[in-house]
């Protein structure tokens, strides 16, 4: 079959190819004679040639290599010929002339050394035949061989094939984000949020399902259809983040075709500039509000698409983090939050993106009502705790009395509770609100509201993303692990509260460990082990993370000859030798 291939389509050409050979030399009485009568007629057939190939057999030079060697300098010229054509003179004439060569060289296509030539062709038509369309489509070879080119005029008629190809892509993107988050690297200085967007764009996914898509509009609609369909499926927000992403990788590359067209693109573009510098200022603050006001009657379904980019967890972030900031302002200037416009406009996209995935499920295409309460009760209970601890921190510093220091609030509004309980923006902001503190090496506050974690809106408190980040964050008060007071508010207060039932609670239990073991208090962390054992029913992350925890506190413990000497009080001094005399 192999020699077969090699001469695929030769015959309807009418050149001879070796199974002619073969046939006249079956039929023949004088083999000899025939194989040069077959040479002469099917050389290279040049009357210079004739005198110069003796001279190559001197030299033991093969037919074969010389034939192939012209063969190959001539395929050579033929594609940087084909490439010419396709930039020269009027543009039906060049692709005439292509269609006319496509037309001629097709029948050899599945022959390895002319397809390369026929692929050529193809690329530079815009508009492939149908017919030849079909015959590489249904050619699983021809099909892997041809260029992006062909493909995405193939995959644009056939939506089930391109999103074959497009599938496993997504996966791994998906895998790519959770890998991030279950990093076993913790650090409040590099975290899931840390990579600039331009950074992101560059990733191995987002710049194949670019090359993919290239400037067609129908590719473009149909990926934004896939990721559409899967966040609604699994609510999983990354595809939230692809959305964004590949919108603006288009952008970069400047590809106008697309992005003129697609609606969301300059809200999506001011969006990025902020999430670049995680923080929304007022002039992108105006131009946003500009874009979510201008949304006309009749094409409100463009706040699905918004609602999405909006929905994208860089998104959240940015408008979390700038809400906290602009809390801490307003506190300073004695001004009520819904006295602030910015924060208003915050909250406003906030309420949009989270609303994203019902908005979506449910197609009905109108902004989410704000509850006052969130801007009349919730927000000033926050700056309260803001001023709490400002009050706290003046009171330490004056001269104590005879009535001693006033003790840190200890307990919470039961109000707080339960808007982070019901209230799905309020329980957001509150996170982002305790991560902040917890960066703040602020412990007082930390423990006074992590009870409120433990239930909260949709389980928020457990998501992969805020566990990522407080586990991050409290790397900055890894010296209080050594109180078991702090450990328990922390391990049984909350993180154990939910590891049976949270496979994922148990993984950055184990993760937040293993990075600070060697600080937590010696009983506290022998109950951790026990309390942290797989059970039958966990995953092999949990496992693999448990083994690893198991083999480093192993290596800690000392060995028994250690434990029966009497520990020195006093560091042995480094002996140092005698400087010898000059």
């Amino acid at each position: 079959p192999g020699q077969a291939a090699m001469y695929a389509g030769l015959q309807e050409l009418g050149v001879a190819n070796g199974e002619d050979l073969k046939e006249t030399l079956t039929n023949c009485t004088e083999p000899l004679k025939a194989i040069e009568q077959f040479q002469t007629e099917n050389g290279v057939l040049l009357p210079s040639l004739q005198s110069a190939l003796p001279f190559l057999d001197l030299h033991g030079t093969p037919r074969l290599e010389f034939h192939q060697s012209v063969f190959d300098e001539l395929r050579e010229k033929l594609l940087e010929r084909v490439s010419a054509i396709a930039l020269e003179g009027k543009v039906e004439e060049r692709y005439k002339k292509l269609e006319d060569l496509l037309e001629k060289s097709f029948s050899l296509v599945k022959m390895p050394s002319i397809q390369p030539v026929v692929m050529c062709v193809m690329k530079h038509l815009p508009k492939v035949p149908e017919k030849k369309l079909k015959l590489v489509m249904a050619d699983k070879d021809l099909y892997k061989a041809c260029a992006v080119e062909v493909k995405r005029q193939i995959w644009q008629d056939n939506q089930a094939l391109f999103g074959d190809e497009v599938s496993p892509l997504l996966k791994q993107y998906i895998l790519e984000k959770e890998n991030t988050l279950f990093s076993n690297e913790i650090s409040f200085l590099q975290n899931f949020f840390s990579p600039s967007p331009k950074t992101r764009r560059q990733g191995e996914v987002v710049q194949k399902l670019t090359q993919m898509i290239g400037k067609n509009v129908k590719l473009y609609d149909m990926v934004l259809q896939f990721l559409r369909t899967l966040f609604l499926r699994t609510r999983n927000v990354h595809y939230c983040t692809l959305r964004a992403e590949l919108l603006m990788s288009l952008h970069d590359l400047e590809i106008s075709e697309i992005c003129t067209v697609d609606p969301c693109h300059k809200f999506t573009w001011c969006l990025d500039a902020c999430i670049r510098e995680k923080f929304v200022d007022n002039k992108r603050a105006r131009e946003l509000q500009g874009f979510l006001d201008g949304v006309k009657k009749g094409q409100e379904q463009v706040l699905g698409d918004l609602s999405m980019i909006l929905c994208d967890p860089f998104a959240i972030n940015t408008l979390a983090l700038s809400t906290i900031r602009h809390l801490q302002d307003l506190v300073g200037q004695d001004t009520l939050p819904r006295e602030s416009p910015d924060l208003l406009l915050l909250l406003r996209m906030l309420s949009l993106g989270q609303g994203g995935w019902d908005m979506i499920d449910s197609q009905v295409f109108k902004e989410p009502k704000m509850e006052a309460e969130l801007i009349t009760k919730f927000l000033p209970m926050l700056m309260s705790f803001v001023v709490d601890d400002h009050t706290f921190n003046v009171d330490q510093k004056l001269p104590s009395e005879e009535k001693g220091p006033i003790p840190y609030p200890s307990t919470i509004p039961e109000a707080f509770t339960k808007f982070l309980q019901e209230n799905r923006i309020a329980c957001e902001i509150g996170l982002y609100y305790i991560l902040h503190i917890t960066k703040q090496r602020n412990k007082n506050a930390f423990l006074r509201l992590l009870p409120a974690l433990v239930e909260t809106f949709s389980d928020l408190a457990f998501s992969d993303i805020f566990l990522h980040l407080l586990t991050g964050n409290l790397t900055l008060l890894a010296d209080e692990f050594a109180l078991e007071e702090f450990c328990t508010s922390v391990f049984d207060g909350f993180f154990l509260t939910a590891c049976s039932r949270k496979e994922n609670v148990h993984r950055h239990v184990l993760r937040l460990l293993l990075h600070l073991h060697h600080k937590v208090a010696p009983a506290k962390l022998e109950a951790l082990q026990k309390a942290l054992e797989p059970t039958k029913q966990s995953g092999e992350a949990v496992k693999e993370l448990y083994t690893q925890l198991t083999e480093k506190l192993e290596l800690r413990k000392p060995s028994p000859a250690e434990v029966t000497e009497a520990p020195s009080m006093e560091l042995p001094l480094p002996t140092v030798p005698t400087p010898a005399p000059r």
